[in-house]
């Protein structure tokens, strides 16, 4: 597989620059990346979805590779990352755009539809479900569920992740960007400091990825952008959370646009049933299973996420 992608250039948004990957002519999308991850991981999607017919824009999203990344961990709250993607396509002078994401960049392309529905054409995830700001922030709800191990409480401390993730960059993405290896029912029947999901999944203890999925020349472009950048920025997605919780507060969060949800039959970073009840809040949501499939989906299993994002593209958003 090669490790071309297409060249960058830095937009001025929202008070900072971001850089920007572009492929392509027609409608927009926007494909949002997530932890820890780059503009890279959507390799796979690009080229199909520029050959269906649409403009394709890929940022190193706030914190992120080439991108600014701002020392208020507040200023990394969804509200203003939602900010960054439309001063993007200010930037550009395109009226709206799809939003897809994976992982964290699932939480922009969602909350687009929210605080930016005039921008959003319509919104798509892979794995990261839609979810509303409940009584409490998200932390908050994960404790009885995930304990006080859970890697997205040890995050919360600056400098804890950081010196997990960056002893060894190489063994980071070699542990973590893997193919799926526990499935859902062994994971839900393990003991509960695997169910907690620590921080140390990250590394490879405990170790509940599958076989390699990265060539190398595909994980040299991974460990060379996080020895340069370090995970910092990334890691103040978490450290925001409690922010997105208050600036939710009082939004109306039904969004009738085009909307897609794609799963991984085995991803356990979210517990079963996540997705449920979607419909009541997003009416126009489709949803998908990608099966025998882990958390790093479309990297693992690019041929199914391509057909389902190709068609759903094409039926909603092709005039």
């Amino acid at each position: 597989m090669s490790t071309s992608f297409p060249s960058a250039r830095r937009i001025p948004t929202n008070g900072i620059a971001l850089a920007v990957h572009e492929a392509g002519e027609g409608p927009a999308v926007m494909l949002l990346h997530g932890f820890p991850e780059l503009p890279f991981s959507w390799r796979h999607q690009v080229e199909p979805i520029v050959q269906a017919g649409f403009r394709v824009l890929v940022p190193a999203q706030r914190g992120y590779a080439d991108s600014d990344a701002p020392e208020d961990s507040q200023s990394y709250s969804v509200k203003n990352l939602v900010a960054d993607l439309t001063g993007i396509l200010d930037a550009l002078e395109i009226g709206q755009a799809v939003f897809i994401g994976h992982d964290w960049g699932g939480l922009p392309a969602w909350y687009a539809g929210v605080y930016a529905p005039e921008r959003t054409a319509g919104m798509a995830s892979l794995c990261t479900p839609y979810f509303t700001p409940g009584e409490v922030d998200l932390l908050e709800a994960y404790e009885p569920l995930r304990g006080p191990t859970h890697y997205m409480t040890t995050f919360q401390e600056p400098g804890v992740g950081e010196a997990l993730l960056e002893r060894d960059v190489e063994a980071t993405f070699r542990a973590c960007i893997r193919k799926r290896g526990w499935t859902l029912d062994q994971f839900e029947a393990a003991g509960p400091e695997i169910q907690a999901v620590p921080a140390g999944v990250f590394v490879g203890d405990p170790q509940l990825f599958g076989d390699e999925l990265l060539t190398d020349a595909e994980l040299g472009v991974y460990v060379d952008t996080y020895k340069r950048t370090g995970f910092t920025g990334g890691l103040n997605w978490y450290r925001a959370l409690h922010k997105d919780w208050e600036e939710g507060l009082g939004y109306d969060f039904h969004v009738d646009k085009p909307a897609l949800m794609i799963s991984a039959s085995d991803d356990w970073f979210f517990p079963r049933g996540a997705t449920d009840g979607m419909e009541e809040l997003l009416p126009q949501v489709e949803k998908h299973v990608v099966a025998a499939s882990g958390h790093w989906l479309q990297q693992e299993k690019p041929d199914e996420v391509n057909a389902l994002l190709v068609d759903w593209l094409t039926r909603n958003f092709h005039s």
